[in-house]
Parts: structure tokens; sequence; C-alpha cells
């Protein structure tokens, strides 16, 4: 027989809930979930009632073998586990929407694939010091929002407005109709990075180390600007590329209104 292992960090039982019950009533109380696990064969009244109910949420749903579920909890989880986000999401939308009602220019940020928590928590630290407005992500893979970002970043996750979308594309397509420039950090183009105004309303778009934005992202993006590299190594750390980025776009606003 195969013994499957799975390498699952066990979170507190506080950020989880389980017990398909238990989930039922958390998302009728308006609890944020993070993400929800299934039992991959659950096909009970109640396990569909419960997928009824998330139906009307954003919430990641994945479906896994018993064994994984078992990695989370000894207790009695009936083939559920929910986590809870320690953090309220916004609308994308609303929030755009609000930054141009309120006269604002907005600053955005837009992480393409950036599952490391730890980079994730440096990089909306970062946003909050500089000011960024927001910092968008995706529902499927991004970093969970669990108690390492928050301590990654300094807290900063329970000031940072996290827009969370369930498509990418979609979001990228809509900022753009709503009039921001979408400026992609990528190694493919010989365009510096100072080289496009970011004085206008921007999102900046990060993709991870390892894959960078994914191409259908990627075409969506009106600007395709570069970090120059001179030394051995080619590329930097996804948070301080970010940070490079973020104050650029300090510096290029401070000059305007400083004139």
């Amino acid at each position: 027989m195969i013994n499957h292992k799975y390498d699952t960090k066990r979170p507190k039982e506080k950020e989880m809930i389980f017990g398909i019950r238990a989930v039922i009533e958390a998302i009728e109380a308006g609890k944020v979930l993070d993400k929800v696990l299934l039992r991959r064969d659950m096909s009970s009244a109640i396990g569909r009632e419960l997928l009824l109910k998330l139906e009307g949420t954003s919430t990641p749903i994945q479906r896994v073998p018993v064994e994984k579920l078992n990695q989370f909890t000894d207790k009695n989880h009936q083939g559920v586990i929910a986590f809870l986000s320690p953090i309220e999401f916004y609308p994308l939308e609303n929030l755009v929407q609000s930054l141009y009602d309120e006269g604002k220019t907005p600053l955005l940020m837009l992480l393409d694939g950036v599952t490391d928590v730890r980079n994730f928590g440096a990089i909306a630290r970062t946003c909050v010091c500089a000011g960024v407005h927001a910092l968008i992500i995706g529902t499927r893979g991004s970093a969970a929002i669990n108690g390492d970002a928050i301590k990654a970043s300094a807290g900063a996750l329970h000031t940072l407005p996290i827009c969370k979308v369930e498509n990418l594309q979609n979001a990228l397509q809509y900022l753009r109709d709503s009039g921001l420039r979408i400026i992609a950090a990528t190694e493919h183009t010989e365009r510096n990075y100072t080289d496009v105004d970011m004085t206008v309303p921007t999102c900046i778009v990060m993709g991870s180390e390892e894959k960078g934005i994914y191409e259908e992202n990627l075409k969506l993006c009106t600007d395709q600007v570069r970090l120059p590299m001179t030394g051995v190594i080619e590329s930097l750390n996804v948070s301080v590329a970010a940070g490079v980025f973020i104050y650029e776009a300090i510096r290029q606003r401070n000059l305007i209104s400083n004139i």
C-alpha cells in the first residue's frame, strides 16, 4: 500500500472551522473564509447544501483526499475544513470608484502568483509605508493571508485594503477600462522602469520569482518595464523589486506635487 504523506503546517485551531454544519453557520454569520477544503468524494445532501452556500461567496474550494484533511486536525471534521481569514476584503470596483470620488490618483499593486507569505507580507508592509491605496490578489495561486503573513507585514495587512478577485484577467481589464495604466515588471523588455509615467492612475503588476507574470495577464498590461541588472545575479527578490517600483512611483508623484 502506498502511504501518502502531505507536508502540511498545522494552523492553530482558532484559525479553522471544521464540520459541515459549523462551516454553513459561519457563512450565514458573514465570516470571511480564506479557503475551504472538501473531501474529494463528498456527496451527501448536507455537503451539497454547503456547496450551495459557498456559491454565493468568492471563497476558493479545494477537493482533497481525506488524508490531507487529517493533517490539519485530529477531530471529526466530517470531510470539511474552512480557514478563517484574519482580514476583511474590499470589492475592487467599489474601491477604485471611491478613490476617484475622493479626488485621489490611484496607485495599486497587483500580485500574480506570489505565494510566499513572507514576500507577500513584506510587499504589504512597503505598500502601507509608501501610501499605496490597495493590494490586489487572486483567489487562487496567491499567498495565504494567515498569521505568518500578518507577522511578515508587521501588521500592515490589518490596515491595507486587500482586494481578492476571482479572475485576474477580468480585474486587469476592469482597471484598464477605469483609466489606469497597468505597468508590468518583466525581464522580457528593454524599457527601463524609470521611463514610464507613474503620476497617472497606476497599477503595478508583479509576478512570481519563478514564473513571472502569466502571459495572459501580461498581454493586458499597458506597459512592460524592467529593472536594470548589472551584476552576476539576474533578478531581485520579488518584495525588493516591488519596493523599487513603488518608490519610483512615489518619487515621480512627489516631483509633480513640488513643482
